[in-house]
């Protein structure tokens, strides 16, 4: 690999072709993230809510038949296993029926086994995974910032879907991501490591802040502690400096699109809208052209 770095180098092209097919490969993946994760939390929650009761009951007389069903191992679910199937008819589904987006149009969009209609959004991630990287990479070059650039935005893809499909972000990407962040930050690869800190500090306490506000003020709970842990890592990735614009441009395009959806579409208000989507898509807008947006700012207010 080191000796692709000179001919990557030379060929820019190139590269942001390799990476824009890594992208593609690594959404056929952050599909199985989407989809199983959050079923893997549950079954794990349910779990120790059962053991919690069975505490609970120690004293009490159970039934055998109940032992006996408590007692059967479950089958392994988890990202690698079981293979890729279809949900209807359990058709396996092959190597050459798994290439990114190439095998759902050679497909039709539909299951080889039933004939079933295969959602859009798996090609939509996949595609959206090799565009994001190919921006990453004319943005940072050959360089091990496309590297950590790729590992945030594949997180921040992966929490995005998953907010969208259970208003939850779930601790097992958050928390990772903002110790990598500050963990390369120890080595100042995008921003000081005292830059990180106070980011970690100012992104979780603003919008701890803006929960209670609004809890005290309306007695409802405005946003999710997924939230907090969310900004927090992105100021671990990019520093409290980026943080004005991540929350401005998140809560701007929050509103926009929640007045859409109830104005246009009758959504009713009292169901919550996440947050999660926006805060990613804004840190990752901040990550590739934050300083150029911040500099503009400041010309275009006459304060710089």
């Amino acid at each position: 690999m080191y000796l692709m770095i000179p001919y990557f180098i030379a060929n820019p092209i190139f590269f942001i072709t390799v990476v824009s097919i890594l992208g593609l490969l690594v959404g056929s993946f952050l599909n199985v993230v989407i989809h199983r994760l959050p079923l893997m939390l549950e079954k794990q929650w349910g779990e120790q809510c059962r053991l919690l009761l069975e505490e609970h009951n120690a004293n009490e007389a159970i039934s055998s038949e109940t032992d006996s069903a408590a007692a059967k191992p479950d089958k392994p679910y988890n990202l690698i296993w079981p293979g890729s199937h279809c949900p209807n008819c359990q058709h396996v589904i092959r190597s050459w029926q798994n290439i990114p987006i190439i095998s759902y149009l050679f497909l039709g969009g539909k299951c080889s086994g039933c004939r079933q209609s295969i959602s859009i959004r798996y090609p939509l991630v996949e595609l959206t995974s090799g565009i994001l990287a190919a921006a990453i990479a004319v943005n940072f070059g050959v360089t091990l910032q496309t590297l950590w650039a790729l590992l945030l935005m594949w997180s921040l893809l992966s929490l995005t879907m998953i907010d969208i499909d259970h208003q939850l972000l779930p601790d097992n990407i958050t928390l990772p991501l903002l110790w990598l962040g500050l963990v390369l930050n120890l080595f100042g690869q995008f921003v000081s490591i005292e830059d990180a800190l106070w980011g970690v500090i100012g992104g979780y306490l603003s919008l701890w802040l803006v929960y209670w506000g609004f809890k005290i003020a309306t007695g409802k709970e405005g946003m999710g502690y997924g939230d907090f842990k969310l900004l927090a890592a992105l100021g671990a990735w990019m520093g409290f400096q980026m943080l004005p614009l991540i929350i401005l441009m998140s809560a701007f395009v929050g509103a926009v699109i929640g007045v859409f959806m109830i104005v246009l579409q009758g959504r009713d208000k009292e169901i919550p809208i996440p947050f999660g989507p926006y805060l990613a898509a804004a840190g990752f807008i901040a990550l590739l052209w934050g300083d150029t947006l911040v500099s503009s700012y400041l010309q275009f207010a006459g304060l710089q």
